[in-house]
């Protein structure tokens, strides 16, 4: 019998001042059985920093077509395509020829700069690419606030996340490891 996924709730209120974004929205995550806490707290971290109405999960680690999380146009074209990890180059090309803008996400900071160091010249052609990277020490302190239901509030200006769960604060800096030309 295969093991089912976990289900987590967040209610998640976001202010990004940087995009004049504002929305509050209730999200279920579903963490796959060798999907990682720290793993799922990315996904949702990603989802928070594009977040937008139409953002939505998809079945990530179930699918291998699909990204972590898209924002699809009313055409049923991508406009965004979010992955996590470090993914081959292959897959990164394939997302951007698919969709208007990519965004991925890196983490595990001992694979992490090797793989961009031998990835780093190969990437830099894909102009709708942008490559955010997190370290360990952020990655698990944002992990530290899962719990099955979550209410976070997120509040994002000038290249930092401030994420409350009404008793933690945390303040997160993705680094730019390539942005979008």
């Amino acid at each position: 019998m295969a093991l089912k996924a976990t289900i987590y709730k967040a209610v998640v209120n976001v202010a990004d001042m940087d995009r004049n974004q504002f929305l509050d929205a209730s999200l279920t995550l579903a963490r796959h059985p060798s999907e990682t806490q720290e793993r799922m707290m990315l996904r949702l971290l990603a989802w928070i920093k594009y977040a937008d109405e139409r953002l939505q999960f998809t079945r990530g680690l179930s699918a291998e077509d699909e990204p972590e999380i898209w924002l699809r146009n009313d055409h049923l074209g991508i406009d965004l395509w979010i992955e996590l990890g470090l993914p081959d180059e292959r897959r990164l090309k394939k997302a951007c020829s698919q969709s208007g803008e990519v965004a991925l996400f890196a983490y595990n900071q001992r694979t992490a700069q090797v793989w961009w160091q031998q990835n780093q010249n190969k990437l830099a052609s894909f102009r709708n690419l942008t490559i955010w990277y997190l370290d360990d020490e952020q990655l698990a302190q944002i992990s530290a606030l899962a719990s099955r239901t979550m209410t976070l509030q997120a509040t994002l200006q000038e290249g930092i996340i401030w994420l409350s769960d009404g008793e933690s604060n945390l303040e997160l800096t993705l680094t730019p490891w390539q942005v979008q030309a």
